[in-house]
């Protein structure tokens, strides 16, 4: 590594250098504590006494080699301050961690997997113009060998099969996990952590997770896990204060905490820029994830996330600079920001002035299209354009539409249970939502369990409902939002989201009924949308499709092999020269194929 690169955050492999690296000569601990007095390594082979570090390259760094150190072997460092108090830290640069409620580092192996993926990584791309269908996943709560039991969760060789197995099958190409490096506490699912460069405990070893995005590349599923590079978690023996000063905190606690209780990463420190784009990089490159979903953006666009604090220009300079390098280094791999800012160009390239994110989770569609469903029918013509109004923003950003784990906790309500009305209403219309989620254009995430409808809230602690399948309804729920998945991934009208010739309302201004027509168009075929959100019948509703076109339904939200009304293969539409009429009933979609008939 290059020490003068890594003060002045241009280093994007820092875990080369620093942590515990096994070697022929045995485990090299090596860490960097600029402002310590001294330091020295504490572990399971010295029973916990300590082993003096010796100070490296110009001072700032420690580093000691441990002949008789293994695999396995737990570890901390014992840094003293300058007034000769001392704190026992977990290594930043680890590769392993302590299972909760243990806090120490653990010696381990990144190198000898070998991975079987070089055909995917080869076809790989961003999916600019493919589909991209993403399944949120928390690895914890899916499924589980017991809900009794507070470590009942499945490693991540466990889960893996089965995992990329059920995404294949109901419609999704790729995976996204929430935070997997090292937390204490499960109920910040990862948000807040301590192991930049550790895969939790919880499920196992890195090799393991290796195993995991492994299998889903050979079933053809890209996985995205979620990366933190705004804030890290309070604890002492994590990065708060480590070298007893704040080395990678802000100095003062206006900013140097936010709204979650947790500690902001100082962004305009050359190490710990290095830091930070050091794990972004090694998710990529050392376990062959396909992309990173980067959380909080908002709050390194603005102090704290607050506009009127004004922009955090040197926070917003390295988040140029990181992603420039990552897609330098991973041209094909997806860069994701969550932001709910209304900050400009945050998917335009750094060269054109831009962040330089691939795509950005467009917040305010989610935002109004739950609020919509939520209202009850009589209100929805008042509403109408909470559904139309994404449209007029949306070529400004290259946008993923999420309904993620964010609106399922917290007396928020599930998707399925946000639906206006009682228990059958909310099936139809939440049918009939995702219909729009599909036809509109953005790339999509649904979060577990929403696909065949859990209304209970998302609990970390606990698996998803499964046994809810038992009931038609949600058995039922799950096999339409499966014959749609698959329509999306089938057809390439719905994949041209970025092209403004590919979308067009066939119809946005019918408030009073209540409904909506919109198109996507392709050389291989348009894809025609019609969806009715009132709760009456839509008689005598006509669309002019143009000339020369043949119609073949695609999908009835209605049919009754979705627990609807219309009997499969019976929806109630003709087809004339260049208009079809339709009966649509309450709270229901219909997505037709238009090809071109020959010679047209």
């Amino acid at each position: 590594m290059d020490i003068m690169s890594f003060y002045k955050g241009n280093e994007f492999e820092a875990y080369e250098f620093y942590g515990a690296h096994i070697t022929e000569d045995g485990v090299v601990f090596r860490t960097y504590a600029p402002n310590a007095s001294k330091v020295s390594l504490i572990c399971d082979l010295s029973e916990w006494e300590e082993l003096p570090m010796e100070q490296i390259i110009d001072g700032r760094s420690y580093e000691l080699t441990l002949p008789e150190a293994e695999e396995g072997m737990r570890y901390k460092y014992r840094i003293y301050d300058k007034n000769g108090s001392f704190i026992d830290h977990a290594d930043p640069y680890a590769f392993g961690a302590e299972l909760r409620p243990g806090t120490c580092s653990v010696v381990r192996s990144i190198e000898g997997f070998s991975f079987t993926d070089e055909k995917w990584l080869e076809k790989r791309t961003d999916h600019r113009s493919e589909p991209m269908n993403i399944y949120e996943v928390h690895l914890g709560s899916w499924r589980r060998k017991s809900d009794e039991d507070e470590e009942g969760w499945y490693s991540y060789s466990e889960i893996a099969d089965e995992l990329a197995e059920y995404a294949g099958k109901y419609g999704y190409n790729y995976i996204e996990l929430m935070p997997l490096g090292e937390h204490p506490c499960d109920e910040s699912w990862g948000y807040q952590a301590t192991g930049f460069f550790a895969p939790t405990a919880r499920y196992g070893t890195p090799k393991q997770l290796m195993e995991l995005v492994d299998k889903c590349h050979s079933r053809g599923i890209g996985v995205i896990v979620d990366f933190v590079p705004v804030h890290f978690a309070v604890d002492h023996y994590g990065l708060t204060e480590y070298d007893g000063t704040k080395l990678y905190e802000h100095p003062t606690d206006d900013i140097g905490y936010n709204e979650w209780g947790s500690r902001n990463f100082i962004h305009s420190k050359g190490e710990v820029q290095s830091f930070i784009q050091s794990a972004a990089n090694y998710w990529l490159s050392v376990y062959h994830f396909d992309g990173l979903r980067m959380d909080a953006i908002r709050n390194m666009i603005y102090w704290n996330g607050e506009e009127g604090r004004g922009e955090n220009l040197k926070a917003i300079g390295f988040l140029k600079s990181m992603n420039s390098g990552l897609k330098a280094r991973h041209p094909s791999a997806v860069i994701a920001a969550e932001d709910s800012s209304s900050y400009p160009k945050v998917t335009a390239p750094v060269f054109d002035g831009g962040l330089g994110f691939d795509y950005k989770w467009d917040l305010g569609w989610m935002h109004d299209t739950l609020e919509y469903f939520q209202s009850a029918p009589m209100y929805r013509t008042r509403d109408y354009h909470k559904l139309t109004f994404s449209m007029l923003y949306f070529y400004n950003e290259k946008f993923i539409l999420p309904l993620s784990h964010d609106e399922v906790v917290h007396g928020k309500a599930t998707v399925a249970q946000k639906m206006n009305g009682q228990y059958p209403d909310k099936f139809p219309q939440a049918r009939a939502l995702y219909m729009y989620m599909i036809a509109h254009p953005g790339k999509k995430l649904n979060f577990m369990g929403s696909e065949f409808a859990q209304l209970r809230e998302w609990d970390e602690k606990r698996q998803q409902d499964w046994d809810m399948l038992k009931y038609p309804m949600h058995d039922s729920f799950r096999e339409y939002i499966r014959q749609l998945n698959m329509i999306y991934l089938k057809y390439s009208a719905l994949h041209y989201d970025f092209d403004p010739t590919n979308f067009c309302w066939e119809d946005c201004n019918s408030a009073l009924r209540c409904v909506y027509a919109m198109r996507r168009k392709s050389a291989e075929g348009d894809i025609l949308a019609v969806l009715n959100f009132s709760d009456w019948y839509q008689a005598d509703y006509t669309v002019n499709v143009g000339k020369g076109h043949k119609l073949t339904l695609l999908l009835d939200s209605d049919w009754q092999s979705f627990s609807g009304r219309t009997p499969d293969g019976k929806s109630d539409y003709t087809y004339s020269d260049d208009t079809i009429k339709l009966n649509i009933p309450p709270f229901s979609g219909m997505m037709f194929l238009l090809e071109k008939e020959d010679g047209e």
